[in-house]
């Protein structure tokens, strides 16, 4: 069982990815913005974080950041959501696993989840968008 921390800003989003990630069988916490998110990295390490890019109190490019630069953090991989076109998040916040453009099918996240599990973390930039 894996430990998969979502940071989204949206609550629904959050839930629904909850719920869908549990019947995986993995352990899923909740954060509602990045400085939540590392909050709760601090307390326990994830497997795997889900990452917002646009979020209120602390984005996921500073987030993301954040991560890179903390040797206990650095290796986690990162599956950074957005509604913007991935070479602008690239841009902005190079250094995550995955990217997976919004709107989403929810099977989307389940595949990348099992990839970034398999595979760990990659150097920057985009990898195959959605």
């Amino acid at each position: 069982m894996a430990k998969i921390l979502v940071v989204d800003d949206e609550f629904g989003v959050g839930e629904l990815l909850r719920e869908v990630l549990d019947e995986e069988g993995h352990a899923v916490r909740l954060a509602i913005n990045g400085r939540q998110g590392l909050e709760q990295m601090a307390v326990e390490r994830p497997d795997v974080v889900i990452l917002d890019f646009m979020m209120p109190v602390l984005n996921g490019g500073d987030v993301l950041k954040a991560m890179r630069e903390d040797p206990k953090l650095a290796d986690i991989p990162v599956i950074v959501t957005s509604s913007l076109p991935e070479a602008t998040v690239a841009e902005r916040a190079p250094g995550y696993t995955a990217f997976v453009r919004k709107p989403y099918q929810i099977g989307t996240i389940v595949a990348r989840v099992a990839a970034a599990l398999d595979t760990g973390p990659r150097e920057s930039g985009p990898r195959g968008a959605d």
